[in-house]
């Protein structure tokens, strides 16, 4: 009876070996097409999504420029020459144009909203800022003194409108 046992487990341990090499290609053959699967899908996903990401950063851009001191003050002229109403007006048309263009955010990394809310909010700051100077009692001169800053350090878009165009280049 040993003598027979020892034939059987000699003939069983190629085919123990073979299963298992065929379980384990099996299972490699498995993964693969599975990786397979979702790289053509997220390939899929990218082409219907990257006219949408680039429309946002379009978007964005516009958004930017609006909001750069030179062309806001172009835009929106003083109804008085109450400095502090003028102010309001271009902090107003400010935020109005942030929160319609809210919804972009999720086509943009976090660095790149992160920068363009930095970019509003020192739009803002230097609104204020202006406001705030002995020298500034009119709208008028609030107009001017916003220019010659702008002029004299650019505007706080810029910054916002180079990350944009980085993360553009790094679509492509």
């Amino acid at each position: 009876m040993k003598i027979e046992i020892i034939p059987l487990i000699i003939s069983l341990v190629p085919a123990i070996l073979i299963t298992l090499l065929a379980i384990y290609f099996f299972k490699l053959h498995i993964t693969n097409e599975e990786k397979r699967r979702r790289f053509l899908l997220h390939r899929e996903n990218q082409k219907q999504s990257l006219p949408l990401r680039l429309q946002a950063y379009e978007r964005m851009v516009l958004f930017l420029e609006r909001i750069s001191p030179g062309n806001l003050l172009t835009r929106i002229a003083p109804v008085s020459e109450d400095k502090k109403s003028y102010e309001s007006l271009l902090i107003y048309t400010i935020d109005q144009e942030f929160e319609h263009n809210l919804t972009q955010q999720i086509y943009v990394s976090d660095e790149c909203w992160n920068t363009i809310k930095a970019s509003k909010n020192a739009t803002i700051a230097l609104i204020r800022k202006i406001v705030l100077k002995e020298e500034v009692d009119s709208a008028i001169k609030m107009r001017e003194v916003i220019l010659t800053e702008l002029i004299e350090k650019g505007a706080p878009s810029d910054t916002a409108i180079t990350i944009i165009k980085e993360e553009i280049g790094d679509l492509f």
